[in-house]
């Protein structure tokens, strides 16, 4: 728990920079290809995130791998000085972090649907213009298909769980039934 919320303070002065800065999707685009690199190394995750390497050795690799991917000196610096505070652990996190402040500060918002089969492209543009009107922002919609539900969707946008799935339907008829 203390580590999420030192990993967000983190993002957030990253992304007080980068918004200072005009980058924040420049930012963005780095830490993903950081990220990215990351999970197709294994080793150099592990010669990042273990603390068996020297603070010293693991700026010098962190340093090669920046100047690889072409990383702007603010991310660089960023990215040792979490070196340089042990923090590294919490990257991934931070990444999260830093993605969810800059969809805010577009005005995009992350809908997560699950939907009992596939979705058609024009029922999946009809999805994203509903929950556009509902909360007033973007969607970026993720779908996911979950037969168990029998029919339906159930879409989770922020906080809010619109659950319009045969499942929960019929649980509530089955309710008022045995009520009444």
């Amino acid at each position: 728990m203390r580590s999420s919320a030192a990993a967000k303070r983190y993002a957030r002065a990253l992304f007080s920079i980068a918004r200072d800065d005009g980058a924040i999707e420049s930012v963005r685009g780095e830490l993903e290809a950081m990220i990215r690199l990351l999970m197709e190394m294994p080793e150099l995750r592990q010669a990042l995130f273990r603390p068996l390497h020297p603070v010293k050795e693991r700026r010098a690799v962190l340093g090669s791998v920046c100047e690889r991917i072409g990383s702007s000196r603010d991310v660089r610096n960023f990215l040792a000085y979490l070196i340089d505070q042990r923090r590294l652990v919490d990257f991934d996190t931070i990444c999260a972090e830093f993605g969810r402040l800059a969809d805010e500060a577009a005005g995009r918002i992350k809908a997560e649907v699950v939907a009992a089969n596939e979705l058609p492209e024009v029922q999946h543009e009809r999805l994203r213009a509903a929950l556009a009107r509902r909360t007033g922002r973007e969607v970026d919609l993720v779908v996911e298909v979950d037969p168990s539900l029998i029919g339906g969707a159930i879409a989770k946008v922020g906080g809010v769980v619109f659950d319009g799935s045969l499942r929960r339907q019929l649980s509530q008829l089955r309710d008022t039934l045995t009520r009444g």
